[in-house]
């Protein structure tokens, strides 16, 4: 009985405005993740926590909501030829034992530290990803922009070309997605960090996609589809770990996951129709967003530990509505700049389309 309390006290309490809120929010993160692969947690997670979701509840309901999500955006984007199975698969496999070593630590620091340590955690975690790898995929965007080759195939980076040269003889498979084999003895470690992540943040391709991408040398479209895969392998195991542990509200999941295969359908159209670069370029822009969002809560979490100087109700509710209102404005920006993409990179297919015609006329 003490057990099904406990459980029952992290989950909030929801109204109409919440259940809005939260299938637009299930929408974005779709939208953005059949567009970019990575799950769109990174838009999930954050927002729930700006509800008042606890942070070790908003990733296991994140979790639980994903993998059926992946497996669809998976077969849709299958269609286009996109997604590489096997990359998926053999990445997927040692991501399940990150997710299963991830969960175990944010279980430890929930039962030491309650539940403002859990949020700090997860809070950190996000700001210290997003600003690393989110910089990253900018800078990266635009060099290949001020270089005019965005229409241009991608290049494998140096860094990849070295991985797929090694040959360690018993361990060498032929990944598609990189018309190469490699070891699987690098696909070991980026599929733990992967899934090491996915449990802390519920955020597993901000490392999966450009691991496949730098480090591997996957294409840009490809890895963030095979990131799918990786994804639905993570979701179910990571799920019924945090199940066992009451920690998953199927309500806040089963809400978004309804916005989110809305979303994943359009997202991953969208793909087909847009420059390689620009998936980098929303990864990127929406990743910068979030993380201020996260960083401005995160003196609240530091103040509920004692750690810093407790702050004032008003300063707490104050940091607590612009980190929302960042939020806000970060589900509006990700779905204006993915719905742009497709409505011009649609447009500028049918006038191609017309002026073939004419020419044909002519």
């Amino acid at each position: 009985m003490h057990d099904i309390a406990q459980a029952a006290s992290n989950f909030i309490s929801l109204d109409a405005g919440n259940v809005i809120y939260l299938f637009l929010v299930g929408f974005v993160g779709g939208l953005v993740s059949g567009f970019i692969g990575s799950g769109g947690a990174f838009v999930m997670t954050p927002a729930m926590m700006s509800m008042g979701v606890p942070g070790l509840v908003a990733v296991a309901s994140n979790m639980c909501h994903k993998f059926p999500k992946a497996l669809i955006g998976a077969i849709k984007r299958a269609k286009y030829g996109q997604v590489d199975v096997k990359i998926g698969i053999v990445l997927g496999i040692s991501a399940e034992a990150g997710v299963l070593y991830g969960a175990h630590i944010q279980e430890s620091i929930k039962q030491r530290f309650g539940e403002a340590g859990s949020n700090l955690y997860v809070s950190v975690a996000f700001v210290v990803i997003l600003a690393v790898v989110g910089i990253f995929v900018l800078r990266d965007a635009w060099k290949t922009y001020k270089s005019g080759n965005t229409n241009e195939e991608e290049k494998v980076t140096k860094l990849a070309k070295w991985v797929q040269s090694v040959n360690i003889p018993g361990t060498m498979v032929y990944f598609k997605s990189l018309n190469a084999r490699i070891s699987v003895l690098f696909t070991i470690p980026l599929g733990f960090a992967t899934g090491m992540l996915a449990a802390t943040i519920a955020v597993g391709g901000f490392i999966g996609v450009p691991a496949m991408i730098y480090v591997l040398g996957a294409p840009s479209l490809m890895a963030s589809a095979s990131e799918l895969v990786i994804a639905f392998v993570m979701g179910l195991g990571g799920s019924l770990k945090y199940a066992m542990h009451g920690l998953v509200d199927i309500r806040l999941a089963m809400i978004i996951l309804a916005g989110s295969l809305f979303g994943i359908q359009l997202g991953a159209i969208g793909t087909t129709y847009v420059k390689p670069f620009m998936i980098k370029v929303v990864m990127g822009v929406i990743m910068v967003i979030v993380l201020f969002s996260r960083g401005l809560m995160v003196p609240v979490y530091l103040s509920q530990l004692g750690l810093i100087e407790t702050l004032s109700d008003g300063t707490t509710r104050l940091l607590k509505n612009v980190s929302f209102a960042i939020m806000i404005f970060a589900l509006v920006l990700g779905a204006f700049i993915v719905l742009r993409a497709m409505w011009q990179g649609r447009r500028a297919e049918q006038l191609a389309a017309e002026e073939a015609v004419a020419h044909v006329k002519m």
